[in-house]
């Protein structure tokens, strides 16, 4: 279960109402502007919390995701590349986020660097379609990830901090 700031933040997440994919081209610009308005206020919300953590963008027609996200671990900075296409079944079948510069250093990511969220956010995401979205997808798929397995990952010596790797 989620902790009380994850329930915080994620219930400060604006819902999402047009169930729309991005094979129904216009319903999806108004899917897309929705997506927009959540993952603007989710930033904000982070941001006033002092909890920046992703850069996001998307190509021109919304299918494509990318950008940055990061983890602070003993006041160092880890920074990750991060991707994601939406799926034509959107939004009905949750996007899977691929970290590729850490692809096979854990058993909790699949080829390509995707990061495993089957057993606990995908029925999360089920459950909400079509109210979930991206933020949501942060909030709860990629956050709670990156915060398992990155501290791990520092333990066990797979990663190292950039200022650390030359030394």
């Amino acid at each position: 279960m989620a902790d009380e700031a994850t329930r915080k933040a994620v219930s400060e997440i604006p819902l999402l109402k047009t169930n729309s994919g991005p094979r129904d081209k216009e319903l999806w610009v108004q899917r897309l502007r929705e997506e927009y308005l959540s993952l603007i206020k989710y930033v904000e919300n982070n941001k006033a919390a002092d909890n920046d953590w992703f850069r996001l963008e998307s190509n021109k027609e919304g299918t494509r995701w990318f950008g940055k996200c990061w983890y602070i671990h003993e006041l160092l900075k880890y920074e990750f590349d991060m991707e994601f296409d939406i799926p034509v079944t959107y939004p009905a079948t949750a996007p899977e986020v691929a970290i590729p510069e850490l692809d096979g250093k854990t058993a909790k990511m699949y080829r390509g660097g995707k990061i495993c969220l089957t057993d606990h956010f995908k029925p999360l995401w089920a459950r909400n379609v079509p109210k979930f979205g991206l933020a949501h997808l942060m909030a709860l798929g990629l956050g709670p990830w990156l915060a398992v397995e990155i501290p791990d990952l520092i333990a066990k010596g797979i990663i190292q901090h950039k200022n650390q790797q030359n030394s």
